[in-house]
């Protein structure tokens, strides 16, 4: 039996890749608390359904 894992944690290069940018500017994001980021360790992790949201509520635009 297989499963299947559709709504996985992404990282900060998985993140910037699905949503276009650079990596810096994700860090940049979570430094200024702008993005939703969950830290796991030392890393920081997203969801893309909170990352979806929150570009669609326009909080992805740069100032």
């Amino acid at each position: 039996m297989s499963l299947e894992i559709t709504d996985r944690w992404l990282s900060v290069q998985e993140i910037a890749q699905y949503l276009g940018i650079s990596k810096e500017t994700v860090y940049r994001w979570v430094d200024s608390k702008k993005i939703p980021a969950h830290k796991i360790g030392k890393q920081w992790k997203f969801k893309t359904k909170e990352v979806d949201t929150w570009v669609i509520q326009g909080n992805a635009q740069t100032h």
